[in-house]
């Protein structure tokens, strides 16, 4: 379901929310707005900007993760966990430091160690 942006056409006869712009969601086959749903005001629709974000990771690293995930699967704890941890120190990837940990604890290493390693960094 799209959200369309709506502002008052006049924004000194608005109310707060039409006279800066407000979103609405609705179905695109339903007819657009033509009054404020708040004060009744004359409105128009809006182009918003567009505020996507894309991340592009390496092929290697999201090999890596592939190989750290058949690992898991696998319950091969310690191979999981010494990728996991090689790939973040590459990488600086605090979510795969801390999946390293938990595969390392999985696998039976001392906990105590492994939370002062995190702590290290």
């Amino acid at each position: 379901m799209p959200i369309f942006e709506y502002q008052a056409i006049t924004p000194e006869k608005g109310c707060p929310k039409c006279k800066t712009g407000f979103e609405h969601i609705q179905f695109s086959n339903e007819e657009l707005l033509t009054n404020c749903p708040y004060c009744g005001a004359k409105i128009k629709k809006v182009i918003s900007w567009c505020r996507a974000a894309m991340i592009e990771t390496s092929k290697t690293y999201t090999q890596a993760k592939n190989n750290i995930a058949d690992y898991e699967k696998q319950g091969m704890w310690s191979h999981a966990a010494e990728l996991a941890d090689k790939q973040a120190e590459k990488s600086h990837d605090k979510n795969l430091k801390i999946r390293a940990l938990d595969n390392y604890k999985k696998a039976g290493y001392n906990p105590s160690m492994l939370d002062k390693h995190l702590n290290d960094e």
